[in-house]
């Protein structure tokens, strides 16, 4: 009777266990993001101007005529648009053109602190500086020709509350400071851009998670509007880390040191905590749950097993006495 009694439990538990874990699994599946599925939008294509060139991009209006007469304070918003070459998806992950990525910053002025910048190609060099036994000079082209690239997808987070994900290519920092021997004193890195900006990072965080100066974008090599020469991408970091018209790499030992925004107030520390490579916490929490669940379930039964163990023995002393 008693071994009758532990099978019904064991196969009360087991049937638990059958019908929870699977729900919660499909439930954590569902909620796990996904990279979508859908075709891109179909954008017009238009002409692309050189690195070097001064014109701006091009910025293409709606054309349909509305059937009422706007405002004269009204104005068309800009369609998008792709440009020769570039991508809207990437293993399988949608991104963001580079046309809503230009119109976004252009409605967010002070993302450029002195606006646009136009580097002559000609004449440009990436300085690194610093802490390291042999200060380098690297024109454009050196740091294309003689450095192997990587692409990945990553998100630009704004404080400000917009995104971007981009197709980044570009080429790994620690593979420009890998020969110039770097000092074991080093901590930091300090980025400096043409227009007088700024920023820092942890070194051993821009070596360990291969942090990368881009110079492509979405397949396009980049233009003045989106940041040439380089583009420091920082991932899983704040978009005030994200430095571009890069010319200057000093490494440093200040860990304190203070950027543009830093030193009015934002703070040192960017990292988005959990941001884009992490899966949410709902998608986990189902499992975890489950598992609570599961558990309290079995010490109940336990327990109430045991509860009635004991009666059944007090009542049979009973009866024997």
């Amino acid at each position: 009777m008693q071994v009758l009694k532990r099978h019904k439990i064991i196969a009360l538990v087991l049937l638990l266990i059958t019908i929870i874990l699977p729900v919660s699994a499909v439930f954590t599946v569902q909620n796990i993001p996904k990279p979508s599925s859908n075709p891109p939008p179909s954008y017009t294509n238009v002409l692309f101007p050189s690195p070097t060139e001064s014109t701006s991009t091009p910025t293409i209006y709606t054309t349909e005529t509305p059937s009422n007469t706007p405002a004269p304070n009204l104005h068309p918003k800009p369609t998008p648009f792709l440009f020769p070459g570039e991508v809207v998806q990437y293993q399988s992950q949608n991104l963001t053109p580079i046309s809503v990525y230009i119109d976004t910053i252009n409605q967010h002025p002070d993302v450029a602190i002195k606006g646009t910048q136009y580097i002559d190609k000609s004449t440009y060099q990436l300085a690194i500086t610093g802490l390291v036994n042999i200060p380098m000079n690297y024109t454009y082209n050196d740091v294309l020709d003689n450095f192997n690239s990587t692409s990945e997808v990553a998100t630009l987070p704004c404080v400000e509350g917009w995104s971007a994900t981009l197709l980044w290519e570009g080429v790994p920092i620690k593979d420009l400071l890998q020969q110039l021997g770097v000092s074991p004193n080093a901590t930091t890195l300090i980025f400096l851009a043409s227009d007088g900006y700024s920023t820092s990072l942890p070194l051993n965080y821009v070596i360990q998670n291969n942090i990368t100066i881009a110079y492509k974008m979405n397949n396009v090599t980049l233009t003045p509007q989106t940041g040439w020469p380089f583009f420091l991408v920082a991932k899983n970091q704040y978009g005030y880390k994200w430095i571009e018209w890069l010319t200057e790499i000093n490494v440093s030992n200040d860990s304190s040191y203070l950027g543009f925004w830093e030193s009015r107030g934002y703070p040192n520390n960017a990292t988005v905590v959990g941001f884009q490579n992490n899966p949410p916490l709902q998608a986990i929490f189902p499992i975890v749950l489950s598992i609570v669940i599961i558990s309290i379930i079995c010490l109940v039964v336990v327990f109430v097993h045991r509860l009635r163990t004991r009666k059944v023995k007090e009542i049979d002393i009973e009866i024997v006495n």
